[in-house]
């Protein structure tokens, strides 16, 4: 009879594309959260948290690959006792999740609607160095009203939410532009009805930022040789067709109303453009009477984002400051958060327009910002730990942490082995704990204990003589009853 074959036990890897959070990763990114909630909160928004999965057919046409339902995003088929069923997926924004459940629940809910969700999103797409295939994203929309003020609003938001998480005002800048605008530039070069045309201009467009000025003429027209060397083919346009796209990216003048005129010239007589010029003075008006000035949102139209998905107003915030890459040059950290008005998406579940705008917040690009620019520890402190001398008293012990816990002050009880002291202190070293209490036998019966400053003791011992030694100690002997007030001196001290 055959051996069975044995089982092989499962690799523990982490799925291609994913990683894992710990301790202080998710303590920080939970306070973020909460911070923008609350700058959310404030301007009237107000919480929801939709399902994890959508049926593939309420994500619909902006689904990344809407040809092959399992690219793009993680999804699978459900079968019923017929062997068919629906195609579900994990949700790749919280934006097409928020139009079915206001299409769902539209009688139920305040006209306009504004809600915020913050959670992970899935990606099914090629992972790569800091691209991740599950993400978080912090999102604010209105629906239901087609005035600026909404967009006004998010951008006014957005600047706050940057300045309350600790990017103050001069290193961030929220730049605005509207679809409408670039549509009517399409109408003046007259491709407003040559889809073939206008996708070309608009996927050259969108590498403005990446070539220049110079590289979109090129695109545009002939073609350009690219940085190795390679003949990349040009869409094919005349230069006096190519020019009003040239004008409208290279339009932002030194001040609002500079920018604005050169709009207006760029979309010649189309309707649309002069409707999308007119929208984006209604929102520089509005943000201007809110206190909002140039140093913290503007006019640009170099600002294509989204250019199948957006019908108005665009804006995307920009870190920038600068950071050293992983080869130490330098550069601008970039967007951190975008958003516009889409106008036709909840028209889908309803056959009517429903206009809506809204933002997202790219938290964990937002907390690597803070990293990169020192803002936040990149270790966590730990609990206090009360150290366990007899094993026998845990009773204690554990009177002891629950004193602190009551005052506020987070700390645990040992809980491993206590034969060996030493390796408490290990322990707490690793916790990266800012203090240990020790109470053994004899402390017991004098009513006293033991505190450590383990912060204080690690520096002395790195650099101090044995007379500074003496002069700093780092551990207290005090009286039990005094355990909790000597322990938040200490916290206190250390800032």
């Amino acid at each position: 009879m055959a051996k069975p074959k044995k089982q092989p036990r499962p690799k523990a890897v982490t799925p291609k594309g994913f990683r894992d959070y710990f301790g202080q990763e998710v303590t920080q990114r939970t306070e973020m959260l909460r911070t923008i909630a609350g700058v959310y909160h404030r301007y009237g928004f107000e919480a929801l948290e939709s399902s994890a999965v959508e049926t593939v057919e309420a994500l619909g046409k902006f689904l990344p690959d809407v040809d092959r339902p399992n690219e793009g995003v993680f999804a699978w088929q459900e079968f019923d006792e017929n062997d068919q069923g629906d195609w579900m997926a994990l949700r790749y924004d919280l934006t097409a999740p928020l139009a079915r459940v206001y299409a769902q629940h539209r009688n139920d809910l305040p006209t306009p609607y504004r809600r915020y969700a913050m959670g992970p999103v899935w990606r099914n797409e090629k992972p790569g160095p800091g691209r991740f295939r599950q993400f978080y994203q912090c999102d604010a929309d209105t629906v239901g009203t087609a005035s600026m003020a909404a967009d006004a609003e998010l951008c006014a938001m957005l600047s706050d939410a940057l300045e309350t998480v600790g990017i103050p005002r001069g290193d961030y800048l929220v730049r605005v532009n509207n679809r409408k605008v670039l549509n009517g530039v399409l109408e003046a070069m007259g491709l407003a009805e040559d889809a073939g045309a206008r996708d070309n201009v608009l996927r050259t467009i969108d590498k403005f930022d990446k070539v220049g000025e110079q590289g979109v003429r090129e695109l545009l027209t002939k073609g350009r040789l690219d940085a190795s060397g390679a003949f990349i083919d040009g869409v094919g346009l005349s230069d006096d067709q190519a020019e009003p796209v040239l004008a409208f990216l290279t339009s932002k003048a030194a001040d609002t109303g500079g920018t604005l005129a050169n709009l207006r010239a760029a979309v010649g007589a189309s309707k649309m453009g002069a409707e999308g010029v007119a929208e984006l003075e209604q929102i520089g008006a509005l943000l201007d009477a809110g206190g909002y000035g140039s140093d913290r949102i503007e006019i640009d139209p170099s600002i294509v984002r989204g250019l199948g998905y957006y019908t108005g107003p665009v804006y995307e915030a920009e870190l920038t400051f600068e950071v050293l890459d992983e080869k130490g040059r330098k550069r601008q950290f970039g967007s951190v958060s975008g958003g516009g008005r889409y106008d036709d998406l909840v028209k889908r579940f309803t056959g009517q327009e429903v206009p809506a705008t809204g933002v997202s917040i790219g938290v964990d690009r937002l907390l690597a910002a803070l990293r990169a620019k020192g803002r936040l520890s990149a270790e966590a402190t730990g609990p206090v730990v009360v150290t366990v001398m007899d094993r026998d008293r845990m009773a204690d012990y554990q009177a002891m942490v629950a004193e602190l816990r009551n005052a506020g002050i987070r700390a645990e009880v040992y809980l491993g082995n206590p034969k060996n002291f030493g390796n408490q202190l290990k322990y707490a070293d690793k916790r990266n704990s800012p203090i240990a209490v020790i109470e053994g036998g004899d402390e017991k019966a004098s009513g006293i204990v033991q505190i450590k400053d383990l912060i204080l003791g690690a520096k002395i011992a790195e650099s101090a003589t044995l007379e500074e030694w003496k002069e700093r100690p780092s551990q207290f002997e005090v009286p039990r009853g005094d355990l909790v007030a000597k322990v938040r001196e200490i916290l206190d001290s250390q800032g």
